[in-house]
Parts: C-alpha cells; sequence; structure tokens
C-alpha cells in the first residue's frame, strides 16, 4: 500500500512540477507550485518524518507560497504571462536535465544503499537545540544560511512580481 501511495505522490510531485514551470500563467505556476510542496511533505508524511512534514508545510507551502501570491497581488499582475524562452535555451536546458537524470538515475542503480533501521525517537526540544547549538554538531550556520534563503526568496518574489516597471526610467 506504501508503494502505491508513494507512485501517487511521486506522478503528482513531477506532472505539478511540469506544469509548474511551463505554465506562462504566473498564478497559476504559483498554485502548481504549492502542489509540488504539499506532495513533498506527502512523501515525508509516508516515511515517517513528521516534524520535518510540519515544517515543509508550514514554511515552504504556507510562507513562501503565501508570499509569493501576495506579492502577485499586490502589484496586480494576476494575469501576468512569462515570457516563453528561446528555443536555443529550451534545447540546451532540456540538455542538461537529461545529463542530470543520467547522473541521477547513474548514482541510484551502481551504488549500493543500505536501509537504516532507526528506533529512536527525537523530540522536538532535542530538534530546537540541535538547530541552536553553536557545539560541533549544531545547526546554527546552516539555520541562519535558511534564514537568508528565505529572505533572498522574498525578495525574488518581490521583484518577478514587480515585472519590468522595477527597472524602468520615468
Amino acid at each position: 500500500m506504501e508503494k502505491i501511495i508513494f507512485y501517487i505522490l511521486a506522478f503528482i510531485i513531477v506532472a505539478f512540477a511540469i506544469a509548474s514551470v511551463s505554465s506562462r500563467k504566473m498564478l497559476r505556476s504559483v498554485i502548481y507550485l504549492l502542489f509540488v510542496l504539499v506532495g513533498i511533505a506527502g512523501i515525508y508524511f509516508l516515511i515517517d518524518y513528521n516534524f520535518l512534514a510540519a515544517i515543509q508545510l508550514t514554511v515552504y507551502a504556507g510562507g513562501i507560497i503565501v508570499l509569493i501570491i501576495f506579492s502577485v497581488l499586490l502589484v496586480h499582475h494576476i494575469e501576468m504571462e512569462l515570457e516563453i524562452a528561446k528555443p536555443i535555451k529550451q534545447i540546451v536546458t532540456a540538455l542538461l536535465c537529461l545529463i542530470g537524470l543520467g547522473v541521477f538515475l547513474y548514482t541510484i542503480y551502481n551504488h549500493p544503499f543500505q536501509p537504516v533501521e532507526n528506533y529512536t525517537t527525537t523530540t522536538v526540544n532535542e530538534i530546537g537545540k540541535g538547530l541552536l547549538s553553536y557545539e560541533k554538531g549544531g545547526f546554527v550556520l546552516p539555520f541562519e544560511v535558511i534564514s537568508v534563503l528565505l529572505l533572498a526568496a522574498m525578495v525574488g518574489a518581490i521583484v518577478i512580481a514587480k515585472g519590468t516597471k522595477l527597472f524602468d526610467k520615468k
């Protein structure tokens, strides 16, 4: 049963990811991205990473998508159409994607991955201490890098939503 749910979620993620990057309507593209992020959270729930799934839903599916939607709505570009890349760029992108897929499949099929049995439980308190620890094994630096990433996503969403008006001279 888990395998069927995984394949359904994987199909949903891939289908909506393709729809997200191929849609010319900005708002539709963002909504498709929302479905991709919810599908990823579904996979986290499936492998019993409930905390990570909750973070995925709140930070990415909740925070980033809402931020992008609000920035699109604030500048009144709901029906903004994104430009289509030139054919040469599409071909180069397709070739790079195929190379990436080849490397991915080569890695998956030529390395023996062993399943890890994990019977220990981690509390939210331990996760918080690990995130904010300066000691060895602490995650203060990655935590701060992620906050800069979220700031960059916010600025990027505003720049995309503003479009060419941002750089026009009057």
